[in-house]
């Protein structure tokens, strides 16, 4: 019987350490003050270095964000340029506390590879760009032609399935980044290049003649692009998670950046008094105070105002919204409740 409770106290403790070596993001990046997240080596409108060396785009916007809430300023995050064969192993490792990079949700990360996705920011779809001097019209005139694609993505994948699909046969041309696929395809190394339709308006506006490029109108897959942090750590997942969905929140509710200290003050709508800290005390259930919404929504804005910001009619690049509009404008983005 002592050996027994020997054994399960010994067990217990194991368990215990283990429960523990995946816990504490929250106390980590307190401690650190700062927030270390994984970010594209550079794809406009979602994150890119300016003239000044600052890293800017739509995924940058959801770090800082977040960065706001927890530690009361947007500017304390370290920027850390993953490629793609990196971007799951940094979070699962802890080389970062959160990775916002274009990265699709899909069921053998979120189970297998150490990683859990927080919520989708921008609903995509694989696609291919071509030059238009090749004549072709569509993906299925694609039998016999060397596709550029980027390693250790779905877009490798998608581009396999949508061949034998199609029974057509294509060469995939593999590199480690979607720079060097991107260089290649430009230097006329294959026929087109494959990603998501997103980035290939994003990539193709810094090509030498954008114009001489199109994109072709076939979707083949699926691309929901969603933030991700390690496994296991669920205080932290929450608060990604609701953060940005209080940023779609926001939104719904008509709180902006420019009057969300206006709100905050006159609102009587309950929901927004909950949003804004005046009612309840939703920050608690986070292990946060009860301006953290009111932070992040000042430092970058409601969903709306960081995706106009970056891919908005006056963005060079100009992607309309779709089904990455609110639920209520006939998109897909729909906010949980906050209480």
């Amino acid at each position: 019987m002592k050996k027994a409770a020997l054994l399960f106290s010994a067990m217990f403790l194991i368990l215990l350490a283990a429960a523990s070596s995946f816990a504490g993001t929250l106390a980590d990046v307190k401690a650190k003050g700062i927030l270390t997240c994984g970010i594209s080596e550079g794809v406009p409108g979602f994150s890119i270095p300016d003239s000044t060396g600052t890293w800017v785009g739509f995924d940058v916007d959801m770090a800082r964000a977040v960065a706001a809430a927890v530690l009361g300023d947007s500017s304390k995050v370290k920027f850390v340029p993953l490629a793609s064969k990196q971007k799951i192993v940094a979070v699962s490792s802890g080389q970062v506390d959160l990775t916002s990079r274009t990265t699709t949700w899909t069921l053998k990360r979120d189970a297998k590879q150490g990683v859990d996705f927080t919520h989708v920011v921008f609903y995509d779809g694989q696609g291919f760009l071509i030059p238009n001097k090749l004549g072709v019209r569509s993906a299925r005139e694609l039998n016999g032609a060397s596709v550029c694609v980027t390693a250790g993505t779905t877009t490798e994948l998608n581009l396999a399935d949508f061949a034998r699909a199609n029974s057509i046969k294509v060469e995939a041309v593999v590199f480690d980044g979607k720079k060097e696929a991107l260089n290649a395809y430009a230097a006329g190394r294959c026929d087109c290049f494959t990603t998501d339709i997103s980035q290939l308006a994003s990539l193709r506006s810094t090509l030498k003649d954008p114009k001489s490029h199109s994109i072709l109108p076939e979707v083949i897959s699926k691309e929901p692009l969603a933030p991700l942090v390690r496994h296991g750590d669920n205080q932290w997942k929450d608060i990604v998670t609701w953060v940005i969905n209080g940023l779609v929140a926001a939104e719904e509710n008509g709180i902006t950046a420019a009057n969300v200290d206006k709100m905050k003050a006159s609102a009587e709508n309950p929901v927004i008094q909950r949003m804004l800290g005046t009612s309840g005390d939703t920050g608690s259930y986070l292990g946060l105070d009860k301006e953290w919404l009111v932070r992040a929504i000042k430092a970058v804005g409601n969903y709306g105002e960081i995706y106009n910001r970056h891919f908005g009619p006056e963005t060079p690049l100009n992607i309309p919204r779709g089904v990455n509009n609110l639920w209520v404008r006939g998109g897909l983005q729909y906010a949980l409740p906050i209480r």
